[in-house]
């Protein structure tokens, strides 16, 4: 998977929120918010470029004190959500 182009991480009244930037703002038109980790999720997968569950499981149970299960539940439901919305494929 990756991250797909005009989609960008912003703080906006102090919420962090993926936001379209350029055509992509056109076609999404909607605000993404996210928490601390969903945001360190975002930023990870754009440092990787090609991403899968198991990498930023890895990556997150490695940042945080978070047991593998978990993690693994969260990061697959937080990229089901946005595959759902279209900002990765």
């Amino acid at each position: 998977m990756k991250r797909k182009d005009g989609f960008i991480l912003r703080e906006v009244c102090g919420e962090k929120v993926i936001v379209g930037e350029g055509l992509g703002a056109i076609d999404f038109g909607k605000l993404i918010s996210l928490n601390d980790t969903a945001a360190w999720i975002w930023d990870k997968a754009g440092e990787l470029g090609e991403f899968d569950t198991d990498t930023l499981v890895g990556a997150l149970c490695e940042a945080y004190e978070v047991d593998a299960e978990r993690a693994r539940t969260d990061v697959q439901a937080l990229l089901a959500q946005w595959l759902d919305l279209g900002i990765i494929e």
